[in-house]
């Protein structure tokens, strides 16, 4: 069994696009208990106990019989929003889980038009954010990340996470539907990530992904849905930074895992409570497929992957210095700019926020 761990598989209300008129109409009268009966039995006539699925999908059986779908999806592609789609139509799940954490649910409930547009432009206040909530190593990491997405976000014409607002309208549609969030916490995430890789690693990875400019088709994405061509970048990706390989993907492995063996699991059917196999849906990048497949029948300790180790003598030397030179840039924009120009610079809402920045980070 699972070591005992309060995750992040947290529900999330139902999506505003899946509107009443789409959900069954029952006739006037019933008491609620009637009426949660016919509705279950309404969604167990619609679900497909042998559904024919798209080649994405891989099935898991829990130890209780109840059954996970896991949909292996490329994250700025259409046709995984089909399979995403299709499989939640065809089962009518239970549990709908998906790769997210409530740091990225904001994703859910956005356009797609302003998704581009947010993906697109990374501004000062989002290395704010992203320095506040992280720590100011793991923040600029984080940027650097988010400048990927905004890249692949510019070459494509494409908002990411489209398959995961998919899955969002989905559940709403379907009785009973509950919507987890199953990916581990972020901030986690990126300061262990950080603090995994040596100073010189870091260099790399930081130049690296910053002078991306490798243009990108829709072709390319969709062939990371083929499992061999995966399998080829992640062995180099491993090459080249295997801790890193080791916390952004198969630490979170692991996580997704447990969070869906824990959703994976018996429900009550109405009237009288009685407990059946359930049925579920995860939706996750492609990537972490062979990997929950791999961990569905191990025993897991999630503890481990969830602790933050403190900063290194020398990280915490490195990260001083960061602070004293953005500190210097800073004052020294003040003193050239003159006494009373330079208080007034002191006062805007933007200059304020990176000196308090700099002053609360400590990561």
């Amino acid at each position: 069994m699972d070591s005992d761990h309060n995750s992040e598989d947290e529900s999330v209300g139902p999506s505003e696009d899946a509107s009443e008129e789409e959900m069954p109409r029952l006739p006037p009268g019933l008491s609620d208990g009637e009426a949660m009966e016919l509705l279950w039995q309404l969604r167990s006539r619609q679900r497909n106990s042998s559904p024919d699925l798209p080649e994405t999908v891989s099935r898991l059986t829990a130890p209780d019989g109840s059954t996970l779908y896991l949909v292996g999806t490329a994250h700025f592609s259409d046709s995984s929003k089909q399979d995403v789609a299709a499989t939640i139509r065809a089962v009518q799940p239970d549990v709908v889980v998906v790769e997210l954490c409530q740091y990225r649910v904001s994703m859910l409930k956005m356009d797609e038009n302003t998704l581009l547009k947010e993906a697109k432009n990374i501004n000062l206040e989002k290395v704010q954010q992203a320095i506040k909530q992280n720590g100011l190593m793991s923040g600029l990491m984080q940027i650097l990340l988010l400048k990927v997405s905004a890249h692949i976000t510019e070459q494509l014409g494409m908002a990411p996470g489209g398959e995961f607002r998919e899955a969002f309208k989905e559940a709403g549609r379907i009785p009973f539907c509950k919507f987890h969030l199953g990916d581990r916490p972020i901030p986690v995430t990126f300061k262990r990530a950080i603090a995994a890789l040596s100073l010189w690693q870091k260099a790399r990875l930081a130049w690296g992904l910053c002078f991306l400019s490798d243009p990108i088709s829709k072709e390319d994405v969709e062939k990371c849905k083929q499992k061999d061509l995966l399998e080829q970048t992640m062995s180099e990706m491993i090459g080249e930074f295997p801790a890193l390989h080791q916390t952004i993907v198969a630490e979170r492995d692991i996580y997704l895992t447990h969070t869906l063996r824990q959703a994976t699991r018996c429900v009550e059917a109405p009237p009288n409570g009685q407990k059946v196999p359930g049925v579920v849906v995860g939706v996750v990048g492609m990537g972490h497929v062979p990997g929950i497949e791999k961990n569905w029948e191990k025993e897991l300790n999630v503890s481990e992957i969830m602790s933050v180790a403190p900063p290194s003598r020398f990280g915490w030397v490195i990260h001083t210095v960061i602070k004293g030179v953005l500190m210097g840039i800073v004052g020294y924009a003040c003193y050239r700019a003159g006494g009373t120009l330079g208080r007034r610079l002191l006062s805007l809402p933007a200059v304020k926020s990176i000196v308090e920045n700099l002053r609360l980070s400590d990561a």
